[in-house]
């Protein structure tokens, strides 16, 4: 396991199930490892202690209606922490577009807990979006886009966001059924692409969740 895939070791968390083994739930959704060990694993309070199985059956229970996609030609640092806030937003599934490598160590483990799916090409992810009935959402500044905050922005679609710098290729902002961008009151032309998809995504959850 490389240092990108491995459980953060963080100062947080709960130490073994109190009471010793004869006091542990019976309930197979809990994992005898972490009772017996402790639970240091970047997740709420509600799954503690959970296998990482119980707690993606869980999530799948309730995941929104929206998806995310990335363009990832550039091998863009910003993937693993969108995958994070898509994770935190309970997105329904991750999208990579372009390169399938991508740095894990932003999304700080909760890939593992995030439907993530890959797309060679453009062509291939507008091909999916049509025929998931699925309105593709671009994100991005450019001529033409409307503020996210005055756009009728559909429950069930695609949030798609491109790289850090040249943003969405040509090619997706002309496949997309609209584009929006976000209202800006500072000096700076654009704000980290993860950010902005952090901002997308909680206006999604404003309305909808």
């Amino acid at each position: 396991m490389s240092d990108a895939d491995a459980e953060p070791q963080l100062a947080v968390g709960v130490g073994p199930w109190p009471g010793g083994q004869s006091e542990w739930p019976d309930d197979p959704r809990y994992d005898p490892e972490l009772l017996a060990h402790g639970d240091r694993r970047n997740v709420i309070d509600q799954y503690r202690y959970w296998t990482m199985e119980a707690i993606v059956a869980e999530l799948d229970a309730h995941r929104h209606a929206f998806h995310v996609a990335i363009e990832n030609w550039q091998h863009d640092m910003n993937i693993g922490s969108i995958v994070r806030s898509a994770n935190a937003f309970g997105a329904a599934e991750v999208h990579i577009i372009g390169k399938r490598r991508w740095n894990r160590r932003g999304a700080m483990v909760t890939d593992r807990y995030q439907h993530v799916r890959h797309h060679e090409s453009v062509e291939d992810f507008v091909g999916w979006a049509g025929s998931a009935h699925l309105p593709i959402v671009a994100v991005d500044n450019v001529d033409g886009s409307v503020p996210v905050d005055r756009v009728d922005l559909p429950k069930a679609c695609v949030l798609l966001f491109g790289q850090e710098g040249p943003g969405l290729s040509p090619e997706v902002v002309q496949a997309a059924d609209s584009v929006v961008e976000i209202t800006q009151y500072g000096s700076t032309r654009s704000i980290n692409a993860s950010a902005a998809a952090a901002v997308v995504m909680y206006e999604w959850c404003r309305r909808y969740a």
